[in-house]
């Protein structure tokens, strides 16, 4: 889905939906804003319009139509009746993934380049057992990254220790 609102909107769509009893979800970041004059520190969306709402069609349409600012985000070249879905199976690891660990870097699309894709690798142990995927792969980074992607929406590196590793 998409939220309409400004990052500096003191209510988001996130916390309308949460308080609704909706299972919902947004990549968050701490960023350093002036407000007033005063300099805080806020948590706001990596990427200002984008939410995961866990809801059937029917449900999601009263709480569109409520709030003005929600709508529902579409993929390029399909049909406007069909809103853009995450298979449930996705979801549930990309959030397993980003729980699981504190340092998280969110790449938009188009952001990672066919160089920062690294070796092929499956995690043995540890928080993210049986995980697949490839290592980021940047000049000069000391930590090991594994990147959990959402097809065409977001990619996360999440931190992982070398000693889980294993190359495929």
């Amino acid at each position: 889905m998409r939220d309409l609102r400004r990052r500096t909107s003191n209510t988001l769509a996130i916390h309308e939906l949460a308080e609704a009893g909706l299972e919902v979800f947004t990549p968050m970041t701490q960023m350093i804003m002036t407000i007033r004059g005063r300099r805080q520190r806020r948590e706001v969306p990596v990427i200002q319009d984008l939410l995961f709402v866990n809801e059937s069609k029917d449900v999601l349409d009263a709480i569109v139509a409520k709030f003005p600012s929600l709508q529902y985000r579409y993929q390029l070249g399909k049909s406007i009746h069909e809103p853009m879905t995450v298979r449930s199976q996705d979801m549930k690891k990309f959030l397993l993934a980003v729980s699981q660990t504190e340092s998280t870097i969110y790449y938009m699309p188009g952001e990672l380049t066919k160089a920062m894709y690294g070796k092929k690798v499956r995690i043995i142990g540890g928080l993210l057992d049986a995980f697949e995927g490839r290592l980021l792969s940047v000049r000069g980074m000391r930590k090991r990254r594994l990147l959990v992607e959402l097809p065409s929406l977001i990619t996360a590196a999440v931190e992982v220790e070398p000693e889980f590793i294993q190359l495929v």
